[in-house]
């Protein structure tokens, strides 16, 4: 997984930027939020405006957590909205997009979305409850800004059926990996 590897490896470059945005990261999570939000009103009907949008939401969602560490505005009360509002704009997404493929009379399109959206919400809620058992669970293919990434260009070039057939696999390849992972430490 991308992110796991990477890290914060943004907040180095990002910090002068950081430093200067006057916004408290909360702010930036529900801007984010409602543009993310915008993005899937605009995913039935224009791709490309939907795409763009996604972007958009995902780089207020990149600043949030940047904005905060470097600042030194890290709260418990700011991770669980970031997480909860999160979960809530990639629901939209892909709800926007499963919409997409009904208006195109494309029920297995719909489906794999769904699919997709099952297996986004399995894997943050393995590393949540793992978590919650004191096992770290930064494992597996796929976490959210992968996602983000994905559907995004599956926006902009149109290409979202096979965008779904990756998340989906790769989804629940992941919630499978990450519950091996807790079986192996816990035992």
């Amino acid at each position: 997984m991308i992110s796991a590897k990477l890290g914060h490896f943004l907040d180095r470059p990002l910090t002068p930027i950081a430093k200067r945005i006057p916004f408290d990261p909360n702010t930036l999570t529900i801007c984010g939020f409602l543009i993310t939000a915008t993005a899937a009103i605009f995913i039935p009907f224009n791709l490309k405006v939907g795409g763009l949008l996604i972007l958009l939401g995902g780089i207020f969602d990149m600043f949030d957590g940047v904005v905060a560490r470097m600042n030194k505005k890290s709260t418990k009360f700011g991770a669980l909205l970031d997480s909860t509002l999160d979960r809530y704009a990639e629901a939209f997404i892909f709800l926007a997009i499963a919409w997409y493929f009904m208006q195109k009379s494309n029920a297995l399109g719909a489906l794999l979305t769904m699919g997709s959206l099952v297996g986004a919400f399995l894997i943050s809620y393995v590393r949540a409850r793992s978590e919650g058992l004191d096992i770290d669970c930064h494992v597996g293919l796929i976490e959210r800004p992968e996602r983000v990434v994905l559907l995004c260009l599956g926006c902009l070039t149109g290409w979202l059926f096979q965008t779904m057939l990756v998340l989906f696999f790769l989804g629940h390849i992941t919630a499978i990996q990450r519950i091996v992972h807790v079986y192996r430490a816990v035992k």
